[in-house]
């Protein structure tokens, strides 16, 4: 089976590593990589496959409805995999409105051009939303989030996300548009722009920079390697049942501040510092606005379904994410 495969904002940080995950492993898909070159964008992250037969990059805004047109009609795409999306937290409490037209009208506008190009014909075709689990909003203590969690997202990214999420559902419920969303934890890994957690640490340990840490440094998140949300992402492309959601987590979950204990303790010793030494560059700072205290994500479905696990290496997937970033930065 061959496929024409729209990915949007495959330069960025996930959408980086699903592009070449395709283009290696599937030489009679074509992958038409659609991304605006934001600043969280990165060409250079796909330096690789730029010259593969079977890749072409075409810069450009999800917004744009005339573009989205002739990519559908010009490479007669059959299938999308949807990552671009305005994502950091703090750049959405200080701009909303710009985080409201990426995520939920260029969404929406990928949407109606499928609709419109796939005319009803809706045969191997295929729109895959890549979302969030901060949708879900925010746990206590116990408990896991399931794809039948009640939405309750808590910032404005997150509102951003479940209002997409919701067109997606409703284009298929309406249309009969054939879709699939999946929500996914934190990711970790090489490629990701240094505004995220893990980059930001390391980048200011090298250069003995504070730490910023919100609140206490209590909050908690589910971490998982990219290789392993890839793979996942992977497996829900090819074998999903249509309309389903799926939820993809690592079973790491960490206090902030024990993450950077640990992320200060292998920069450190890479560095041929002394373990620790770090430490005194932790600087906490006031909370940031409905600042979610824990996701935790229960990934039961795609394991049971989709027979697909996380390597839960966390530990040697962090060492090998931070020994990048330290030839990265330094």
């Amino acid at each position: 089976m061959s496929y024409n495969i729209l990915i949007t904002g495959g330069a960025g940080f996930i959408g980086s590593h699903v592009v070449r995950h395709f283009v290696m492993n599937y030489p009679k898909y074509h992958i038409y990589n659609l991304d605006i070159l934001s600043y969280a964008s990165n060409l250079e992250n796909l330096i690789d496959i730029k010259n593969k037969e079977n890749y072409t990059f075409i810069k450009g805004d999800i917004l744009d409805s005339k573009l989205i047109n002739n990519i559908f009609k010009k490479y007669k795409i059959s299938r999308v995999i949807h990552l671009a999306a305005e994502s950091h937290v703090d750049r959405s409490i200080e701009d909303p409105f710009s985080f409201a037209k990426t995520n939920v009208m260029g969404t929406l506008n990928l949407l109606n051009k499928a609709k419109e190009s796939w005319k009803g014909n809706y045969f191997d075709k295929l729109f895959y939303h890549i979302s969030t689990d901060e949708v879900y909003g925010s746990l206590g203590k116990e408990g896991l989030f399931l794809e039948t969690s009640k939405y309750d997202p808590h910032s404005p990214y997150a509102a951003s996300k479940a209002s997409s999420d919701h067109f997606v559902r409703s284009y298929k419920d309406t249309y009969g548009l054939p879709v699939v969303i999946s929500h996914c934890s934190n990711n970790f890994g090489p490629n990701q722009f240094t505004e995220k957690l893990i980059p930001m640490v390391v980048q200011n340990i090298i250069n003995n920079c504070p730490i910023p840490v919100y609140g206490n440094g209590e909050n908690i998140r589910d971490w998982i390697y990219i290789d392993d949300h890839v793979n996942a992402i992977d497996l829900i492309f090819h074998s999903c049942q249509i309309g389903e959601t799926y939820n993809i987590g690592g079973s790491n979950e960490l206090k902030n501040i024990d993450l950077i204990y640990e992320l200060i303790n292998i920069t450190d010793s890479l560095l041929g510092r002394i373990k620790g030494t770090s430490k005194k560059l932790i600087n906490y700072v006031s909370d940031r606005p409905g600042h979610d205290f824990r996701y935790a994500i229960d990934s039961s479905k795609i394991t049971n379904e989709l027979y697909w696990k996380s390597t839960r290496n966390f530990k040697q997937n962090i060492q090998k994410t931070v020994s990048w970033y330290i030839k990265k930065f330094n």
